[in-house]
């Protein structure tokens, strides 16, 4: 059994949209069958119309979200909804968060980061299910934001860690600033026990 490694953080030069456009096409263009987890907002949709004109083979590809809020797909706070939206008619499968269920390992895990410094639904105060191994969770952020009020379900921690590599994709200085802290040494956010524990290389996108 491989011994966990570091993590190795790299800053992708550059760190646009169509450089993390390019980072998909790379790994969806590889041989074999892929397994991709995908973050929610809106950068996902501006980097798929990036490549819907690419010949792309999206039938060798699992598309996975990293977290979801817990609404119909038809509803606008829905990542699947508007994943499913765009690479529906692709021929790529779709597989489903649901509570309590194993997680295969990824190819790539795609996540964002909030102003919060959390990832995926991994907030830095939360009601969470603790569950071993890689598996979705119930976690419901505290407090509620605003903007999005409502409970989630997420990959944990160990199911986004089963990869071989990390995209995180941020945009702004202000989350910039908070990455080099997190890098520099500070562990008071949930993204740091990806960019400074054990898992898998991370790469981050950045742009302003």
């Amino acid at each position: 059994m491989t011994e966990p490694q570091p993590a190795t953080v790299s800053w992708a030069q550059p760190g646009n949209a169509t450089a993390v456009a390019d980072h998909i096409a790379r790994v969806v263009n590889a041989p074999g069958r892929k397994r991709i987890a995908f973050t929610g907002g809106s950068t996902p949709i501006k980097v798929l119309s990036l490549l819907k004109d690419r010949p792309l083979d999206w039938s060798s590809v699992t598309i996975a979200l990293t977290d979801d809020r817990c609404v119909p797909d038809d509803h606008p706070a829905s990542n699947f909804g508007k994943i499913h939206a765009a690479l529906g008619a692709s021929g790529a499968r779709f597989e489903r968060l649901e509570e309590g269920a194993q997680v295969e390992p990824f190819d790539l895990v795609w996540l964002g980061m909030g102003e919060d410094g959390h990832v995926a639904s991994l907030f830095p105060h939360m009601q969470a299910v603790v569950r071993p191994g890689p598996t979705v969770i119930a976690t419901t952020p505290i407090p509620l934001p605003p903007e999005a009020p409502f409970d989630r379900l997420t990959l944990n921690r160990k199911a986004l860690k089963a990869s071989r590599e990390i995209i995180l994709v941020v945009t702004g200085a202000s989350k910039k600033a908070l990455l080099e802290r997190v890098i520099a040494g500070d562990d008071g956010y949930p993204v740091a026990d990806f960019l400074r524990g054990y898992g898998p290389p991370v790469t981050i996108y950045w742009s302003e």
